[in-house]
């Protein structure tokens, strides 16, 4: 079991200056955590150095596993997914080839996922040639094939339209409600709302506010939490 997380004192460095951090907090293994604050406030940052693709320059943070078991039950969407010079199912099907998974059995799976994402029709299309919607079906396809415990998403839907957010925001939920633990950051206040069971409220590279969502959004309990909600200028 990939759960609880904790996360002690850990920071993460660029040339000298702290990115992110000195950061406390503790994650279970249900529901979604959504991480919200002021544009520069390190919420990618956070996504990375929770993933493990950030380097951990101080502090700890503890899965149940080691981290390259942790590691291997865990995916990540990046904002502006990339896109493998090939067909829709070729990249969907990627993460199982690279695993030593058959390429038949590979391929089905990742038509079963086309379909279930919305991609049913175009299984040989090129991916690069998607509308930024499909691609970003495509690149959640891509992270849920492996079956993972945790998936980090960083702002899933920045640049879509409202249908493509909604259709992004429906497998989401889906996979939540199978028992995918999510853990994503946003811009989008309403997004917010619709999708966390949990909220971190990250400013300045540090965490100001972690509480359950419905709390949060009705009395937030820092200065800078309820000036955010107010759409005030947050630095």
């Amino acid at each position: 079991m990939l759960f609880p997380l904790n996360v002690t004192r850990a920071e993460t460095r660029r040339r000298g200056k702290t990115l992110v951090g000195p950061v406390d907090m503790q994650l279970n293994g249900e529901g979604a955590t959504v991480i919200i604050g002021p544009n520069g406030s390190g919420k990618t940052t956070l996504l990375s150095l929770l993933h493990g693709t950030a380097r951990l320059h101080a502090g700890t943070i503890a899965w149940q596993l080691p981290m390259a078991e942790a590691r291997a039950v865990q995916s990540f969407v990046f904002q502006r997914p990339v896109m493998l010079r090939r067909s829709v199912v070729d990249n969907i099907a990627y993460p199982l080839l690279i695993r030593g998974v058959p390429k038949p059995i590979a391929l089905a799976q990742a038509r079963d996922w086309a379909t279930r994402v919305g991609l049913g029709d175009m299984p040989e299309r090129a991916a690069p040639s998607l509308s930024g919607g499909e691609q970003q079906k495509l690149a959640l396809a891509r992270a849920f094939i492996t079956e993972p415990q945790v998936v980090f998403l960083d702002e899933p839907c920045a640049s879509l339209d409202g249908r493509a957010t909604s259709e992004i925001e429906a497998i989401l939920q889906d996979q939540k409600a199978c028992g995918t633990r999510l853990i994503l950051s946003t811009h989008d206040m309403g997004q917010a709302r619709r999708l966390a069971d949990e909220v971190v409220f990250l400013r300045g590279g540090q965490v100001h506010e972690t509480a359950p969502a419905a709390q949060f959004f009705d009395a937030p309990q820092t200065d800078a939490a309820r000036a955010f909600l107010n759409g005030d200028i947050v630095e």
